[in-house]
């Protein structure tokens, strides 16, 4: 199968915490982020933790942390930069997304 390309990063933040996360699951191995059909916006992100990489799958690592993008999804946040933010707000993953041209407040719900 063809390797995919693609421009996708992830901030020391999301790293530290999928690391942190998986520490917690045994038998998990990455973090899978897709993009799904519904949503206030029209798409939306699904977090997933899993123990395997699929054949169609975008590996991005860093600092020993893996998150896994289908090829189906990855048309959607090709150009993201996959963060871990820390606020008021709360604690959430964020994708910092420059294909939506507009979304929710929640921060999971786009559309492009």
């Amino acid at each position: 199968m063809e390797a995919l390309a693609a421009n996708i990063s992830m901030t020391a933040s999301a790293a530290r915490r999928i690391a942190k996360v998986l520490e917690k699951q045994p038998g998990k191995t990455a973090l899978r982020i897709s993009v799904e059909g519904g949503g206030c916006s029209g798409f939306s992100y699904r977090f997933d933790l899993v123990d395997g990489q699929n054949a169609d799958d975008l590996a991005v690592t860093r600092d020993g942390a893996t998150v896994l993008i289908d090829a189906v999804s990855l048309p959607f946040i090709d150009g993201s930069e996959i963060d871990f933010v820390d606020d008021l707000m709360g604690q959430a993953f964020k994708i910092n997304n420059p294909n939506a041209t507009s979304s929710c407040g929640c921060g999971t719900s786009f559309a492009v």
